[in-house]
């Protein structure tokens, strides 16, 4: 799976809020100052190209709706971070997050119950 830029990534956040949408939809969503109709709708044709999103014809114009779900791409995203930083290590990526962000105990002991009720 590829990488996202910034721009396509704001737009993916878009299209998994709505499910699907056409370009002037995304467009209402996007914060302000909002971008050129011509500028969305090149992007989600990059998006399509790199088979995050399809299409559905609808009158003359398109309906949009991501492929790629979000939890398969945050999925990617993390593991990418994790090889790329960590050298492969959730250990050492969670113990940098705890020395550098002040993470209280009663956080971490949270995280550790959710991860022991994925376990069973």
């Amino acid at each position: 799976m590829k990488q996202l830029t910034k721009a396509e990534e704001e737009i993916m956040q878009v299209l998994w809020q709505l499910n699907k949408a056409n370009v002037k939809s995304i467009i209402d969503v996007l914060p302000n100052p909002k971008p050129a109709y011509n500028t969305v709708s090149t992007i989600v044709r990059i998006l399509e190209n790199k088979g995050f999103v399809d299409y559905e014809k609808l009158g003359k114009g398109h309906v949009y709706f991501p492929v790629v779900t979000k939890q398969e791409y945050s999925n990617q995203s993390i593991n990418k971070l994790v090889d790329g930083y960590f050298q492969g290590s959730f250990k050492s990526m969670v113990s940098f997050f705890v020395k550098k962000n002040d993470i209280s105990m009663k956080d971490l002991e949270s995280v550790l119950k959710e991860i022991n009720k994925k376990e069973k």
